[in-house]
């Protein structure tokens, strides 16, 4: 198995597709790696929100994603 990492809205665009997966453990800075240059510096905002099995992280270090977990990178919500 392996970490599917879910691209949401424009970060879907940065990345060139909806979702990856990626082999497991992964930690923050594992993730950096795994999502690229274009997303990564997207992920240095605070405003980009990350949720690993279905948790939202307040704390981005603390972030330790397992064989068969889903990490979504959700963006700021903009619109009227």
């Amino acid at each position: 198995m392996a970490v599917r990492i879910l691209f949401l809205g424009p970060l879907q665009d940065l990345a060139g597709a909806a979702e990856r997966m990626v082999e497991g453990p992964l930690d923050w800075p594992g993730l950096i790696r795994a999502v690229g240059p274009a997303v990564a510096a997207q992920l240095q905002d605070e405003k980009v929100n990350v949720a690993c099995a279905g948790e939202l992280l307040m704390d981005r270090s603390a972030l330790s994603a397992r064989d068969g977990d889903e990490i979504a990178l959700l963006p700021p919500v903009s619109g009227g």
